[in-house]
């Protein structure tokens, strides 16, 4: 049974994160190097950070960033009344709450925890995912007010504004503008398009480490909207499917955080734009896992092991604290069976290593998928 961890000296904040897929039917040329590509039926949104970003500097990541309070504000009330109220404002059902390891110290914005009509997580979560893909990407995922459609097909987003650039710039001075923006468009954060994919949790790595507890959605679009990098957190974009994802990656024309590798290989099985949203729409009523790694640092490279391998702890202890030993990555695997962990080989660090790979024999809880087995790079495995 997990039990209360004392607060430690990571600054813990919550956070939303968009995993964007949209249907593709554009040809993609073969590059003179590779192979065409698969005909896979979507592309997924992946923006690069900037070099200059505290967390992640460089990487490629979906859309997404730090819970607000005004995410949470019963503001939104006003506006999705009067065809959608609390608690769930449309939604269906809640998920059954999932017991998770580990139980963290309070990590909510101080000044909502002190309103007791604030909107719940689950809506608030998306709004915060839909509204940082506004920031960062200029995509603006609203839905005119009035009923939700009964269909659950997958939407398309909202041409974005004129003054574009300047709503943007009055968002991230003041989250609290995004509802301002919605207010003139006379529309609703889509949060109806949003399905609940998983949770992620930063590992350990070091003292003082920026740390998140990052909820994951899935939002399946018929096309790709237009993307405007902000040119402030985002640099970048590029629309890719996970086979084209995973072969940019051994290319090292772009950078993943194992998080984000993860999520990409899971997103593998799935062939088509449909089968993906249907997936979605069939496995949303049975919840979430949300997981923190262990780092476990060898001799010669990094482990990121996840709940289920049989090296994985649930013990509070490695909250603050990873793992190490003085023995090589290839003796830990082959002296392993049970697998769920992400392996960067000759290296400390996710941005410097020349293998990647990630090993998974145990079964998927609550009808979602894992990602299959895979390893690139130079690994003597």
């Amino acid at each position: 049974m997990s039990v209360p961890v004392r607060a430690g000296p990571s600054n813990w904040r919550r956070a939303a994160t968009l995993v964007l897929a949209a249907g593709w039917t554009r040809p993609v040329p073969a590059a003179p190097s590779r192979p065409q590509p698969p005909a896979e039926g979507f592309r997924v949104l992946l923006l690069q950070r900037s070099a200059s970003q505290g967390f992640l500097p460089g990487a490629h990541v979906f859309p997404g960033g730090v819970l607000e309070a005004a995410d949470r504000s019963t503001d939104w009330l006003r506006l999705f009344a009067p065809h959608h109220w609390p608690p769930r404002f449309g939604l269906g059902p809640a998920p059954p709450q999932r017991a998770a390891f580990p139980v963290l110290p309070n990590v909510r914005p101080g000044a909502v925890d002190e309103d007791a009509a604030a909107l719940p997580d689950d809506i608030a979560f998306r709004i915060c995912a839909i509204r940082e893909a506004f920031e960062e990407a200029g995509v603006l995922l609203l839905r005119p007010r009035g009923p939700r459609p009964p269909d659950q097909a997958p939407g398309c987003a909202l041409a974005p504004p004129p003054a574009l650039a300047d709503w943007r710039a009055r968002v991230r001075r003041d989250p609290r503008h995004f509802l301002s923006l919605c207010a003139e468009l006379d529309c609703t954060p889509d949060i109806w398009a949003l399905r609940d994919w998983s949770g992620w949790i930063t590992p350990f790595s070091r003292p003082g480490g920026r740390r998140f507890e990052t909820t994951f959605f899935l939002c399946c679009l018929n096309e790709p909207p237009p993307v405007f990098p902000d040119l402030v957190e985002v640099v970048d974009c590029q629309w890719s499917s996970p086979s084209e994802a995973i072969e940019s990656l051994i290319s090292k024309e772009v950078l993943l955080a194992p998080p984000q590798f993860y999520e990409i290989r899971r997103l593998g099985n799935f062939a088509s734009l449909s089968d993906l949203h249907k997936f979605s729409l069939d496995r949303e009523s049975e919840g979430t896992e949300r997981w923190m790694p262990i780092i476990l640092f060898t001799a010669d490279g990094t482990i990121h092991l996840l709940p289920g391998d049989e090296m994985y702890s649930e013990d509070s202890n490695f909250l603050e604290n990873c793992m190490s030993t003085g023995k090589k990555t290839e003796e830990i695997m082959n002296e392993g069976k049970t697998f769920h962990r992400i392996v960067l080989y000759n290296s400390h660090n996710y941005g410097d290593y020349t293998g990647y790979s990630i090993h998974v024999t145990v079964l998927p809880k609550y009808k979602h998928v894992y990602p299959k087995s895979f390893v690139m790079g130079k690994s003597r495995l």
